[in-house]
């Protein structure tokens, strides 16, 4: 049997891991049956290496790696590839397909607005959104947010969406809130397009604070439309054609 393994980033911050053990539970329910796992790339255990040990020690059928990243910058493209080769150098009879990043879905559209909708905020002509994300010295990878942001606006109405970075790049928190409040939009509200709570998300709740935004979502966190598209994605590495990692001798 297939077995799902989430790679996250890991956090110093428990509530990281907190988050990443609810999301694992939340996907197991909404498919019984299907065995579950997270590794991590630092902070927290197990490690991805370990993970991929167990899963090998077990042996029970290959595994779908699913980055928990929201966009391809450096984890995706460069460290997420790295430790599933090592891996798969050590682990030969483990077979590892690795699935594409999260972003974009719909899906997170989705979890992002659930996220507002609990503190208040529903799409509307006359509101205004920060997509508050973490921010990639990658371009490529911040393109793909503004991107995001466009596709937003025009599929839920908004009156704006603008883009902040909460590190590596501008636009800062401050620059997006000017840039709503420049299109005459007074209503405004921050949704922070991260996975769970830890040291950006506070950094960002800080600076809504400073630029006079008091309404701050929770990061996207343990929804059931991000456990969706975990499963999403696990079936569309089992389904697109492409050579696995390691194949099992």
């Amino acid at each position: 049997m297939t077995r799902l393994l989430l790679l996250a980033h890991g956090s110093r911050d428990p509530r990281h891991a907190a988050t990443m053990t609810e999301l694992t539970a939340l996907t197991r329910a909404q498919r019984p049956g299907l065995d579950v796992r997270v590794g991590y790339l630092d902070h927290c255990a197990p490690r991805i290496p370990r993970a991929l040990e167990q899963l090998a020690e077990e042996g029970e059928g290959p595994v779908v790696a699913v980055p928990m990243l929201l966009a391809r910058a450096y984890h995706a493209k460069t460290d997420i590839p790295g430790v599933l080769r090592e891996a798969a150098a050590r682990l030969p009879r483990l077979t590892v397909h690795q699935a594409e990043v999260l972003g974009p879905s719909p899906l997170l559209l989705r979890a992002l607005e659930r996220r507002l909708a609990e503190v208040g905020v529903r799409p509307s002509p006359d509101t205004g959104v920060v997509l508050a994300s973490a921010g990639s010295s990658d371009p490529v990878a911040n393109a793909a947010v503004r991107a995001t942001a466009a596709a937003w606006q025009r599929a839920a109405g908004w009156g704006g969406v603008a883009v902040a970075h909460a590190s590596a790049a501008p636009p800062t928190l401050a620059d997006a809130a000017a840039t709503l409040r420049a299109q005459g939009l007074r209503r405004l509200a921050v949704a922070p397009y991260l996975l769970a709570p830890g040291l950006l998300p506070d950094r960002i709740a800080a600076q809504a604070a400073t630029a006079g935004i008091s309404t701050v979502a929770a990061p996207l966190g343990a929804s059931p439309d991000l456990a969706e598209l975990l499963l999403q994605r696990y079936d569309e590495a089992l389904t697109i054609e492409r050579a696995p990692l390691a194949v099992g001798a």
